[in-house]
């Protein structure tokens, strides 16, 4: 009735107004989305297919345009005017702050969060890394300066130029560390920067980050260096904080 061409547009007073009079069990978070989308083409109409695709929380590549033009007026209060949040959803708000530079992603974000799947990529890798750890230093009674022992440089997992052949070596070495000062500045980092951007990116790309950093760091020790090895988590840790560098210069 309100789209007798067939078009799949109607005016965002008359949208604004069915909403009203039929009380539709709308999000407020996605109906504020549904207007800066309207605001957002030449229009000013609301999409049927914008509308589907909130209520089935898909992200349309229209509201990406909506965002990339800077249409991001919203009504309602900045999310962290939000009151009343668990430790949990204070903790989405803090990456979704951390992460996305802009207010409608952070709001899109935070309110389309589900724990499922969780940041699971990281947390499985800083805590292999602090078991190995653990193991070597048990079994050769050396915490700091690992790499000093005979017996540690016999590892499966040390990367050495000289083993190039034993293709598992370019990214096993990250599991290996030094000593505990350089274990426990990875860890700290791959947790406090790798958690937050998973949470956000998911584990396809940030393990692809992740492990493309670490393979260049072996890549990198084979033509500057042919007589090093190499150990630690350092190359991806690197891979972390240059992607978070993006989010901070935006």
């Amino acid at each position: 009735q309100l789209d007798p061409e067939n078009t799949g547009f109607i005016g965002v007073e008359t949208f604004a107004s069915l909403v009203h009079s039929h009380e539709l069990p709308l999000d407020p978070a996605k109906l504020d989305m549904l207007v800066a989308l309207a605001q957002g083409n030449d229009e000013g109409q609301v999409c049927y297919q914008e509308l589907v695709d909130l209520i089935s929380s898909k992200r349309s590549s229209s509201f990406k345009r909506a965002i990339a033009n800077g249409q991001r007026a919203l009504p309602r209060d900045v999310l962290l005017d939000e009151t009343g949040l668990g430790f949990y959803k204070r903790f989405v708000r803090y990456v979704a702050y951390e992460i996305l530079p802009c207010e409608m992603d952070r709001r899109w974000y935070f309110y389309q969060h589900r724990m499922c799947p969780p940041p699971v990529f990281m947390a499985a890798v800083t805590l292999t890394q602090i078991i190995v750890f653990l193991c070597y230093g048990a079994r050769l009674n050396k915490w700091v300066l690992q790499t000093y022992h005979p017996e540690y440089m016999k590892s499966p997992l040390v990367y050495h130029p000289g083993h190039r052949a034993r293709a598992w070596r370019f990214l096993t070495y990250m599991f290996m560390h030094v000593g505990l000062e350089q274990l426990g500045f990875n860890a700290l980092l791959q947790l406090m920067i790798g958690v937050p951007l998973e949470m956000v990116h998911g584990i396809l790309r940030i393990s692809f980050l992740y492990l493309a950093g670490v393979l260049a760091g072996s890549l990198t020790v084979s033509i500057t260096d042919m007589r090093a090895p190499l150990v630690g988590g350092s190359g991806g840790v690197y891979a972390l904080c240059s992607a978070h560098l993006a989010n901070v210069v935006m």
